[in-house]
C-alpha cells in the first residue's frame, strides 16, 4: 500500500529574474515499509525533492499525497502538525538545542505534540527506551557537545522516532560520519525499517544506498531510473548497484 504518491511535482526557483527548474514533472510512489535511497550528481535536486515531498519546502505545481492527504492543499499549521506527528527527520548537520541534555532533545518533539497522548513520564521512558535500543543510554544526561558525532546522530534517530512516525526522511544522515559510525547508523536505520517504518534518504554513498530496498537516480530534476535491490550479501548488492549507477552516468 502506498504511503507517498508524487504526481507531476515541479519546483522552480526564481534567481535574478531567471527561472531555475530544480524538479521537473517528478512522478513516483513509496510503499509502506520501503527503504528508498535518492542518488544523483551534485545539484541534481536530491535534497529539494526530499524537502518538497515532506512538506518542508513548498512545491511550484503537482500533487504529493501522504497517508491519503494531499499536502499541497494543507495550511502551514496542518502541515506542521503532520511533520511533527507522522514524519521523522534526520539531517547531516545534527541540529540539537545546546541548552538541553541529549535525552531532553530527544523527547522535545513528544512534548510539543498534541497528538502524542503519553504522559510526561511515559514520554521520558520512551526516550530512554529508544536510547537503550540504539546503544546510547549512557549519554542521556550529557550536553550535546560532550558526545561523538556517531552518538549524536543516533540520538537524532531516537528523536525522529519519538512520536512513532509513519515515515522518516533523512538527508545525508551519514555524510558527516566516519565509516564505522556510518555503518552503525545505517544498521540502526535498517532495524527501524525492518520494524515497519518507511524510510526515504538522500545519499551520495553507494555503500549506504546498497542497504536500502530501492534506489532512485535523479538527474537535472528528473528521475532517470529506479533500481530494486534484491536479497544477497552486502558486497554483492553493492557491486550490482555500482554497475547500475555507472550505466546511469554516475
Amino acid at each position: 500500500m502506498a504511503i507517498l504518491e508524487v504526481k507531476d511535482l515541479c519546483k522552480t526557483y526564481i534567481t535574478n529574474k531567471r527561472q531555475n527548474n530544480v524538479l521537473r514533472n517528478v512522478n513516483f510512489t513509496v510503499d509502506e515499509g520501503e527503504m528508498i535511497a535518492i542518488m544523483g550528481p551534485s545539484g541534481s535536486g536530491k535534497s529539494t525533492l526530499l524537502y518538497t515531498v515532506s512538506g518542508m519546502d513548498s512545491m511550484t505545481s503537482g500533487d504529493v499525497e501522504f497517508g491519503g492527504k494531499n499536502i499541497s492543499k494543507l495550511s502551514e499549521k496542518e502541515l506542521a502538525a503532520i511533520r511533527l506527528d507522522e514524519m521523522g527527520f534526520i539531517f547531516q548537520q545534527m541540529y540539537m538545542l545546546k541548552n538541553l541534555s541529549v535525552l531532553d532533545n530527544i523527547i522535545l518533539p513528544a512534548r510539543q505534540s498534541k497528538a502524542n497522548t503519553l504522559s510526561a513520564k511515559e514520554k521520558l521512558e520512551r526516550g530512554k527506551e529508544l536510547m537503550r535500543r540504539l546503544g546510547i543510554i549512557e549519554i542521556a544526561d550529557n550536553d550535546i557537545n560532550e558526545v561523538s558525532g556517531g552518538q549524536l546522530q543516533r540520538a537524532c534517530i531516537c528523536r525522529s522516532m519519538i512520536n512513532s512516525p509513519k515515515i522518516i526522511f533523512a538527508d545525508e544522515p551519514t555524510g558527516a560520519l566516519n565509516r564505522q559510525s556510518s555503518n552503525e547508523v545505517m544498521d540502526e536505520l535498517q532495524k527501524i525499517n525492518s520494524d515497519g517504518t518507511t524510510i526515504m534518504l538522500v545519499t551520495h554513498d553507494a555503500k549506504v544506498a546498497a542497504k536500502c530496498s530501492k534506489v532512485m537516480y535523479i538527474v537535472d530534476g528528473n528521475i532517470k531510473g529506479e533500481y530494486n535491490l534484491t536479497d544477497g550479501d552486502e558486497r554483492t548488492r553493492e557491486r550490482a548497484l555500482n554497475n547500475w549507477l555507472l550505466e546511469q552516468g554516475w
